[in-house]
């Protein structure tokens, strides 16, 4: 009897020590093939080696990423759902598209900061940012800008709208292949796109316009950026991990420390590097701090730009 009171008091901590015990799912709140997805099924390999377990990307798209939001802040909060987030979370709250926000949430790591960049279908006339600017002044609301609504992809542009006085017309697409296929086909004229694209740039399949960056990037220095053309927007899109609220804190050290690792691994930076991304680490307390401020700038943001519902 004696034994088996014991064994009662020690099941939880033997549960414990095993953790993970199963598949952790990784939920991705776009398609498969967007640049979200590809950073992490870059990432999940390396997290997964020192969190000792699996982990399994799972796309969940739909509602410009706001599906994917919603499941992750429903499921059990047992150290076995994680959640791949960038600003949009923050966008798509203030902006009224969904009613999930990153205080349903525990950080993990801040993972990467991808610079956005202004580009135009090759089927355009522009040979430049200049000649758009032009363009749109004299066609206000008639140049089609193809963006994921209330999300990065939608703030961006909105945010160069406002600095250089001019006016896009916007259409919708959920999440980043099928908006950079609609760019590619001519379906669009403009979206936020990023170093990714760089080899169709380069092959004349996309022109890059303008960078948001502080300063001109090595990997593109014909593009100028958008600050030098006289548009004082600078902006990335910035990934990172998230934990459903109320996960046990032994899961989220492990998670912490697994993402960490992951995220300082050589082998990321490089494959990082082709993707027009940089590694930008954020410890939890860094990253918390980090998504205080990013909320707040998003929330001014949507209400400059007469977008605000919260």
């Amino acid at each position: 009897m004696k034994r088996f009171a014991l064994a009662l008091l020690l099941a939880p901590l033997v549960a414990h020590a095993q953790y993970p015990d199963r598949p952790i799912k990784l939920i991705v709140p776009w398609a498969a093939g967007g640049d979200t997805d590809v950073i992490y099924r870059t990432f999940a390999p390396l997290m997964q080696k020192h969190v000792g377990g699996t982990i399994v990307v799972a796309n969940v798209g739909g509602a410009s990423g706001t599906k994917g939001a919603k499941e992750a802040k429903d499921s059990p909060p047992d150290g076995y759902t994680i959640f791949a987030v960038h600003d949009s979370i923050h966008s798509t709250y203030y902006t009224g598209v969904a009613d999930v926000n990153y205080h349903d949430f525990e950080p993990l790591c801040l993972v990467s900061a991808t610079p956005s960049i202004i580009t135009a279908s090759p089927k355009t006339p522009w040979s430049d940012m200049k000649a758009l600017l032009a363009d749109a002044k004299a066609r206000p609301g008639q140049i089609t800008v193809g963006a994921t609504l209330g999300s990065t992809s939608h703030f961006f542009p909105a945010m160069v709208e406002k600095a250089a006085a001019i006016k896009f017309k916007y259409v919708s697409y959920e999440g980043t292949a099928p908006r950079m296929n609609a760019l590619l086909g001519g379906h669009i004229e403009l979206a936020e796109s990023n170093l990714t694209q760089k080899g169709k740039a380069d092959a004349g399949q996309l022109k890059f316009l303008a960078i948001a960056s502080a300063a001109r990037h090595p990997e593109v220095p014909a593009v100028p950026t958008l600050k030098e053309l006289g548009i004082s927007v600078e902006y990335a899109v910035n990934r990172g991990l998230i934990a459903p609220k109320g996960t046990p804190a032994a899961a989220l050290g492990k998670l912490r420390s697994a993402c960490g690792a992951a995220a300082k691994d050589p082998s990321f930076a490089e494959a990082m590097k082709k993707h027009g991304t940089i590694v930008n680490y954020l410890d939890e307390r860094g990253y918390a701090a980090f998504l205080k401020d990013n909320d707040a700038q998003n929330k001014d943001v949507a209400r400059d730009l007469g977008l605000l519902k919260r």
